[in-house]
């Protein structure tokens, strides 16, 4: 594994351009601050070098919320969004620090969705970004790159990618939620009886819990 001052002698391209492409957002963007070490433990663990989007992401902040808080990207950890990018992923893409995983859970959302950059298990697009939806329990392909995902979620039309799964207030309730929570809904919003979402009931679970149950299900239907 290559040293931390290796990954971070760089030009700082990455955070070069996640500053100007936040300050210039259209969405409501907040950049979590980064404890140093913490920072530093993190992108030794990525392996990423801050002349990328992602090295920047995990060195230069604690993680990034989206919309009040409705889309969490994975950064090197805050209170409100307590988790680092690859401490969240151990376990789950790869089994210990220095291996090449398969896939990143780069961010996810209040709805209990989660983004996902491909290194190779979900496809030969390697460096594009999915999303296993939980209205379908499917990867969907984005076809876009970690770097065009962050712009997606600076400027992109939310309302219109997530037509029919956010529901009245919200807003309210979304940025009063730890970033380690989620959404849990019943019926489920992949069944027939969860596709108005204002009908379902929801509550408050913790992300880990809902992203086993994701795939423990995605398991049980053969997908």
């Amino acid at each position: 594994m290559r040293p931390v001052n290796e990954l971070t002698n760089t030009k700082n391209l990455g955070w070069k351009d996640l500053q100007e492409w936040s300050g210039k957002a259209s969405n409501k963007i907040e950049i979590l601050p980064a404890d140093p070490q913490k920072a530093k433990d993190a992108l030794y663990q990525t392996q990423v070098t801050t002349d990328s989007a992602l090295g920047a992401v995990v060195y230069k902040t604690g993680g990034i919320l989206v919309d009040d808080g409705w889309i969490r990207i994975l950064g090197s950890g805050n209170a409100r969004l307590d988790r680092t990018l690859p401490e969240w992923n151990k376990g789950k893409s790869f089994k210990e620090f220095g291996e090449k995983p398969g896939f990143l859970l780069v961010a996810d959302d209040a709805l209990g969705g989660f983004f996902i950059l491909n290194g190779g298990a979900l496809g030969t697009d390697l460096g594009k970004m999915y999303y296993l939806s939980p209205d379908n329990l499917q990867y969907e392909a984005l076809d876009i790159s970690y770097s065009e995902f962050l712009l997606f979620c600076f400027n992109n039309d939310l309302n219109k990618f997530y037509e029919g799964s956010r529901w009245e207030k919200w807003r309210d309730e979304v940025s009063k939620l730890n970033g380690d929570k989620v959404f849990n809904f019943y019926p489920f919003l992949w069944t027939e009886e969860g596709q108005d979402i204002n009908k379902t009931v929801r509550k408050i679970i913790p992300v880990e819990e809902q992203y086993g149950f994701n795939i423990d299900i995605r398991k049980q239907m053969g997908l």
